[in-house]
């Protein structure tokens, strides 16, 4: 009677199982998909671009990745399907706010490459992804949109940089690049130049005065930072070597040794659109209050001025009052 049950019991599941995948169509790669179609709409073509929301779980439903948890969707271009798990096979067959379920075979992922395969991805068990498809673009349109969110993130933070500014009653001056800066402390010595070592106390904040990073003790307390294990000192780093960002480069080469000067740089010197880290979004202007700590000179070179090339004006004058 036991073994009876049993029997009826696997026979049931594997009915289950069958109903289960009976609206699924497998892919040129191998994987199995399930359409949900909301509409009759065109479907998605090579090279659009799609935004999609998209959940990554293991057969016993572990998340391994969630937009939803990311707090955005994912947007890519449609290409030719390079890997199974790349799932380009199934976004062609899916239109505007379809959604899919998609079982991507684990064996098929890790074929010739098995001792890659995590603990955590049963042999024989698959990858399913569900995804919903929230937008579908031309090439040329996404290109467009995003320029034209480029540019109202550029105006958003000079109309920021402005206002910061003008609110703490700032006297800059600005140099051809964009960085504006002030000078709080002249040095009595030389600036440094480009192959020069110089040491650098700072304090780094965005304009709502959120400070990010600090070498000076003090300052990391003031405002909070965990950096454990970091030694407070100068920072040397060889002027012009990029080593920095530009912002650095340009605006230490405008102090005397032994200078204090606030730098506020503009992201086009500094982290650009991609931001850095939590801490640094895209497109942030950034304020740096900096000592030039130390300059260690290297050996400059005088310029060679090649034959038949004019020499200094000095030279040349010297060179007549002695034919005289």
């Amino acid at each position: 009677m036991k073994n009876t049950f049993f029997t009826i019991a696997l026979i049931v599941l594997a009915v289950f199982s069958a109903v289960a995948q009976a609206g699924m169509q497998r892919t040129a790669k191998g994987a199995l998909c399930q359409i949900i179609s909301t509409n009759a709409g065109e479907k998605i073509k090579q090279n659009d671009v799609i935004t999609f929301q998209a959940v990554q779980r293991t057969d016993k439903d572990s998340i391994l990745f969630s937009t939803y948890t990311q707090g955005q969707p994912v947007k890519a271009q449609v290409h030719p399907s390079a890997n199974i798990g790349d799932l380009m096979d199934v976004f062609p067959m899916m239109s505007v706010n379809d959604s899919a379920v998609v079982k991507v075979p684990v064996d098929s992922i890790f074929k010739g490459h098995e001792e890659a395969r995590p603990p955590f991805l049963a042999k024989g068990g698959n990858l399913i992804f569900n995804i919903k498809i929230l937008k579908v673009q031309s090439l040329a349109d996404a290109i467009a949109e995003r320029n034209a969110g480029l540019e109202k993130l550029k105006i958003a933070e000079k109309t920021g940089a402005d206002a910061y500014i003008k609110s703490n009653n700032l006297a800059v001056k600005t140099t051809a690049s964009g960085l504006r800066y002030i000078v709080t402390k002249t040095g009595a010595k030389a600036k440094p130049m480009p192959g020069d070592t110089v040491q650098v106390n700072y304090t780094g904040k965005t304009l709502d005065g959120k400070v990010f990073d600090s070498s000076v003790e003090a300052n990391a307390k003031a405002a909070g930072l965990q950096q454990p294990g970091r030694n407070y000192e100068p920072i040397k780093f060889p002027l012009g070597a990029q080593a920095v960002i530009a912002g650095w480069d340009e605006g230490l080469q405008l102090l005397n040794e032994g200078s204090k000067a606030t730098f506020i740089i503009p992201s086009n010197l500094g982290y650009g659109d991609r931001g850095s880290g939590e801490a640094i979004p895209p497109f942030s202007t950034l304020v740096f209050d900096v000592e030039l700590v130390k300059v260690n000179r290297a050996k400059h070179t005088a310029p060679v001025v090649k034959k038949g090339a004019k020499a200094p004006l000095k030279k040349r004058t010297a060179a007549k009052k002695k034919i005289k």
